[in-house]
């Protein structure tokens, strides 16, 4: 697993930190940073909770690179 880019692209494309993510979805700012780095791979539920306050899809944000 890479890094994830597009859900970091999608964060600070609506000026949040990764506190403010962290913070949005209910957990540490670790996590989002593990997850980020390609260090974590988040539930499903946590997925969709993320993308839910980026206001993008699963696909868009945890979709296989192309």
């Amino acid at each position: 697993m890479g890094k994830n880019l597009k859900m970091k692209s999608a964060r600070v494309a609506l000026d949040f930190s990764q506190k403010d993510l962290a913070d949005a979805v209910g957990v540490t700012r670790q996590t989002i940073n593990a997850i980020e780095q390609g260090d974590y791979n988040p539930t499903i539920r946590l997925c969709r909770a993320i993308c839910k306050i980026l206001g993008k899809s699963l696909d868009d944000i945890f979709g296989e690179e192309e």
